[in-house]
């Protein structure tokens, strides 16, 4: 039988379940650069680069073992418009007898192969992604009866389940999370250190180019490109990271700098999305860096979380809710997004940093993305929907699975509590504490209202004031609710003028290209 292996650009990983059992006498892989997933949403330039040349670099790789490989570039001169039409071209060309693929990684996609079968009239076979700690049916056991799901409560069931950090049926040092030793700020004078990066070799060159070309009123800075797209190179970044920067994520991992985007964080996402990295392979890695002394407990086991726990958690959400997840809207956000997301034109220094990072790199950590660039889209009521296609645009690792959760649910909860037990709503304060953003900008952290009030302090009491019906029997926000009772009724009016006066005068929205 005579099969025709079809790899998404997100599958970059030798041992995919899709290549089990491939003969190299008769069978034959496809792979396409396709127009259409390069534009559904105006990806970054960077983040298109990155993807294009991993998966030429991994087709190379692939024909190195013999391994016969029709690959069709965006270059070429009949490119794919979609992926559908990728296969199509493919199984004119070879004639298999049946298709496999592994099932894909997002819902949309997954929707469009599950119609592959009826068009082709070929047998489909879709084989699970292993590459994960937890299936999709074993999530759905896992959250089976739940009225809500807590990633903490996931996260322990992993760890028992896998072994990682344990040490016989208790967690590593007493303790399952060491999250309130992983907020202090960064100590004056403290540099973070330098990260790998990767000179672009040929192939990269030639991508860049073409990115140039085609998407050059894309968001973001083309350049200077330094992501590893081979097997070695990430593997190298990893290594990097274990040696040089994990002994440091954990006390600072929720610290923010200017002008020191990745600070203490791996930069491991973009590789583990694509498959070239895997999930199992970084935690061993960090967990032997723990138990050989290289590493303290605290970070290895927030770097732990991250991977084993949150990625593997908002996975299992994602396929357990969708699609009906991204209709929902408990907090009737409707704004459009602002136009300075886009262009990072903005007298908020905070919000300024966090996209300047975003555009030169693609990049932001977790609390840029989740209390800067996040609590502002929550606050303001930004639109679940707009806000969501942003994040999917600008960073690299960014792709629906681990996307829309983290935003939908944590950032802006508009799930209404399914995954968070409270908005992470904040103030200025909060933001003062754990970054430098606040010296220099226009705005005062401590001032409370008036032309230099913090819009952050404006909008956090107007937002409790708002949401009182949905948000006000939450235990989790009892305090604040008080303080805001607390307040006078002149201070209170004033909040509500000047935050409803700040919303107004908002930036209206900006079509993307404009600040390509």
């Amino acid at each position: 039988m005579r099969t025709l292996v079809f790899l998404f650009g997100d599958q970059l990983c030798r041992d995919i379940s899709a290549l089990s059992g491939f003969d190299p006498a008769s069978d034959v892989v496809a792979m396409a650069e396709v127009d259409e997933e390069t534009r559904y949403v105006p990806h970054h330039k960077q983040k298109i680069a990155f993807v294009l040349s991993a998966m030429r670099h991994f087709a190379e790789a692939l024909a190195a073992e013999s391994i016969a490989v029709d690959y069709r570039r965006l270059d070429d001169p009949a490119p794919a418009a979609c992926l559908t039409a990728a296969l199509e071209a493919a199984i004119a060309r070879h004639r298999p007898d049946r298709i496999v693929v592994t099932e894909p990684g997002e819902w949309r996609v997954l929707a469009l192969v599950q119609t592959w079968p009826q068009r082709f009239g070929l047998p489909v076979e879709i084989r699970g992604d292993d590459r994960f700690f937890c299936t999709r049916r074993d999530f759905a056991a896992w959250a089976a009866g739940r009225k809500d799901y807590r990633m903490e409560f996931f996260y322990r069931a992993m760890r028992r389940r896998t072994g990682l950090l344990m040490e016989g049926e208790a967690p590593a040092g007493g303790r399952w999370n060491f999250d309130a030793e992983n907020r202090r700020p960064l100590p004056p004078g403290l540099r973070p250190p330098e990260r790998r990066r990767f000179a672009p070799d040929a192939t990269t060159r030639a991508v860049l180019d073409l990115v140039e070309r085609r998407f050059g009123d894309h968001f973001g800075d083309l350049e200077p490109f330094g992501w590893a797209v081979t097997r070695d190179d990430a593997l190298a970044a990893l290594e990097h990271f274990i040696a040089e920067v994990l002994p440091g994520f954990g006390d600072h991992q929720d610290a923010m700098k200017s002008g020191a985007p990745f600070l203490f964080h791996a930069v491991l996402s973009p590789y583990l999305n694509v498959g070239l990295l895997g999930a199992r392979e970084v935690c061993a890695r960090a967990e032997a860096a723990w138990r050989t002394g290289a590493a303290p407990l605290n970070a290895v086991e927030g770097f732990v979380r991250q991977v084993l726990g949150w990625r593997e958690y908002v996975r299992g959400l994602y396929w357990l809710m969708m699609p009906d997840y991204a209709a929902s809207n408990r907090l009737g956000a409707t704004r459009p997004l602002p136009g300075f997301y886009w262009s990072g034109e903005t007298p908020m220094r905070c919000l300024a940093e966090a996209i300047a990072d975003t555009r030169r790199h693609g990049y932001s950590h977790h609390i840029q993305r989740l209390m800067v660039t996040g609590n502002f889209a929550l606050l303001t009521g930004v639109a679940p929907a707009e806000i969501e296609a942003w994040y999917l645009a600008v960073y690299v690792d960014a792709f629906e699975w681990v996307e829309l959760p983290n935003v939908h649910g944590m950032a802006i909860f508009a799930d209404g509590g399914l995954m968070a037990s409270k908005p992470y709503a904040a103030s200025g304060a909060y933001i003062d504490r754990m970054s430098d953003y606040c010296g220099g900008c226009r705005y005062d952290p401590a001032v409370k209202t008036g032309p230099r009030a913090c819009p952050f302090n404006l909008l956090y009491w107007h937002f409790l004031a708002e949401h009182r019906p949905v948000l006000g029997g939450n235990p989790r926000l009892a305090m604040p609710y008080r303080t805001l009772d607390r307040m006078s009724p002149g201070r209170r009016a004033t909040i509500t003028r000047e935050a409803v006066a700040f919303l107004e005068a908002l930036e209206r929205p900006a079509e993307p290209g404009l600040f390509g």
